[in-house]
C-alpha cells in the first residue's frame, strides 16, 4: 500500500503500523483524553451517538473459524494473559493488589468487580501510571511546558505533512469528537492519533466530565483519605513515543483515519477481551485487523520502547511501595501479560503474584 506524506510517498511496511498504532493508543490516552481540556471540548460539539460498535472476534468466528481458532491458539500461549486482577504476596507483608486498567469512560469498565472494588476500599496507598491525572488541568499545563513532546517548534503543521486528501479526512475525523482542525494544526501526530483512536463516545463522555477508570480509582482514594502514587509522568509516557520515527507516525495516524467507523468495532472488541479477562487476546486479535506479516523492525523498535521498557520502570518504581504492602495498583492491562510483563517482572522481585477469579 502507498500512502502520501506532503509531497512524499511511502510504502507501508507490513504488518500495517495501524496495528501498533491502535496498541500504543490506549497506553497514551491518558494524555489524549487531555485534549477535552485542552481545547474546552463541549458535549455539545463532540457527537455523542457512535458508541456502537461490534464484536469482531465473533464475527470472526462466524466467518473465518479457522482463522478465529488460531487467534484463540495465539492467546492461549501468552503468558500471563488470561485475567485483568492479580494478588501480589510476599512473607510478612499484607496482600497488595495489581488490576489492569483499561484508560476509558465506558460505565462497564468503570464498573470494578466487587472484589476488587473491595481491595481497594481496604487499601492503605493506591498506585496508578500517573499521579498527575488528579487534576487535568495541572496535567495539561505540565505537557505544555514540554512543547517539544506535544507540538511542532519550528513552524511545522499537520497541514504540511499530509497530503490534502487525508489533511481533509483528518478534519472530517477531528470534527466528529469536537475538536478543530486548526487548534491541534501544530500538534504532533501522535497526539492528533490519539484523538482520533478514541471512539467519539468517548470524547463527549469526557466533556461531560466523566472520569476513566485510572482517574476515578485515584479520585476515589483521594475522597477516602488515601495516599496516591503514580510509576510515571505524563511527560515520560510522551517521551517514550517522541522516540519513535515520525514517518512511523504519520503513517499510524494516515491508517488510523482510514479505519474509520471500524474503529468502534475495534475498541468494542478490545472491551469485550478486556471485561471477559481475556487480554491475552488483544494483539492476535488486533492481528486480524491488520493481518499482513513482515515489518518486524518497527515492531521491535515500538515493543521495545512502548512496552517493554515501560513496564521495566514500573515494576521497578512499584517494588518499594509494595514493599509496604496492602497496595491497590492499576496500570494498563496490556502491560501485565508476557515474560517480560508486570506480573513476571515482580515475581523475579521475589512476589507470588496469582489470578483472582
Amino acid at each position: 500500500m502507498t500512502i502520501s506524506i506532503g509531497h512524499r510517498r511511502f510504502e507501508i511496511a507490513q504488518p500495517g503500523n495501524i496495528l501498533l498504532w491502535l496498541i500504543a493508543a490506549f497506553h497514551m490516552l491518558l494524555a489524549a483524553s487531555l485534549l477535552a481540556v485542552l481545547f474546552s471540548v463541549t458535549p455539545a460539539a463532540a457527537a455523542d451517538n457512535s458508541c456502537s460498535g461490534k464484536d469482531l472476534m465473533a464475527e470472526l468466528k462466524q466467518s473465518d473459524p479457522a482463522r478465529y481458532a488460531q487467534v484463540v491458539k495465539e492467546a492461549d500461549a501468552v503468558p500471563n494473559g488470561k485475567g485483568i486482577f492479580w494478588k501480589i504476596e510476599k512473607p510478612g507483608l499484607k496482600p497488595s493488589w495489581l488490576l489492569g486498567s483499561m484508560h476509558v469512560t465506558d460505565p462497564r469498565v468503570l464498573n470494578l468487580p466487587a472484589y476488587a472494588q473491595t481491595a481497594h476500599d481496604n487499601a492503605d496507598t493506591i498506585v496508578i501510571e500517573s499521579d498527575e491525572i488528579l487534576d487535568e488541568k495541572k496535567a495539561a499545563a505540565a505537557l505544555l511546558a514540554r512543547p517539544d513532546l506535544t507540538i511542532f517548534t519550528d513552524g511545522t503543521t499537520i497541514q504540511k505533512l499530509l497530503s490534502p486528501e487525508d489533511y481533509a479526512r483528518l478534519d472530517a475525523g477531528l470534527k466528529q469528537r469536537g475538536i478543530p482542525l486548526a487548534a491541534v494544526s501544530r500538534m504532533r501526530p501522535w497526539m492528533i492519533a490519539s484523538a482520533v483512536a478514541l471512539p467519539a463516545c468517548e470524547i463527549a463522555r469526557k466533556a461531560k466530565g466523566v472520569q476513566f477508570l485510572d482517574q476515578k480509582i485515584a479520585a476515589d482514594a483521594v475522597k477516602e483519605g488515601k495516599q496516591v502514587k503514580g510509576l510515571e509522568t505524563l511527560a515520560e509516557q510522551l517521551q517514550a513515543m517522541a522516540e519513535l520515527p515520525m514517518e512511523f507516525h504519520l503513517k499510524s495516524l494516515i491508517e488510523t483515519l482510514e479505519l474509520g467507523p471500524k474503529m468502534n468495532d475495534v475498541v468494542e472488541t478490545m472491551t469485550d477481551l478486556y471485561l471477559s479477562g481475556n487480554v491475552g487476546m488483544t494483539i492476535p486479535m488486533l492481528k486480524t485487523v491488520s493481518p499482513e506479516e513482515g515489518g518486524d523492525g518497527d515492531y521491535a523498535a515500538f515493543e521495545q520502547r512502548i512496552i517493554l521498557d515501560r513496564n521495566k520502570v514500573m515494576a521497578d518504581r512499584a517494588a518499594p511501595i509494595l514493599a509496604a504492602g496492602n497496595v491497590f495498583m492499576a496500570v494498563g492491562a496490556l502491560h501485565l501479560p508476557g515474560d517480560k510483563g508486570v506480573i513476571e517482572l515482580l515475581r523475579q522481585q521475589g512476589f507470588t503474584v496469582t489470578a483472582v477469579n
